[in-house]
């Protein structure tokens, strides 16, 4: 295997895609909603995870409502996640809002104000 792709980044890539699944088609709390996972950063003796995600709607409130949600169901999710992955050591599993994607789309809609507002541009149509 290359260095680039150490054991760590392949794990939390697997833990992704299973956590993504679970919260999709197994976890039945409606405080969750449509939440997608963005990233998982496992520790580097694999016993704790960061999962980052991000929720349609951006009401701090119901964000943090779907946080405390999945803090709640951590137990429930690691669970479920030890019988689809063969570790040795589930990690324990700690949310974050990544509000990364929030920013990128505010970001994007200032650039395009800002390019319909200039003048130089609407000389060359």
């Amino acid at each position: 295997m290359p260095k680039d792709f150490p054991r760590s980044r392949r794990i939390a890539e697997q833990i992704q895609r299973e956590l993504s699944d679970i919260i999709r088609l197994e976890l039945k709390d409606p405080r969750v909603g449509m939440v997608t996972i963005t990233d998982v950063e496992v520790s580097q003796d694999h016993a704790h995870a960061k999962v980052f995600f991000t929720r349609l709607g951006d009401d701090e409130l119901e964000i943090e409502a779907t946080s405390r949600a999945l803090e709640h169901a951590a137990g429930f999710l690691r669970s479920q996640l030890a019988r689809r992955v063969r570790l040795r050591t589930v990690p324990q599993l700690q949310f974050k809002y990544d509000a990364s994607v929030e920013r990128g789309v505010r970001l994007s809609q200032l650039i395009d104000a800002a390019v319909a507002t200039d003048p130089a541009n609407r000389e060359k149509k």
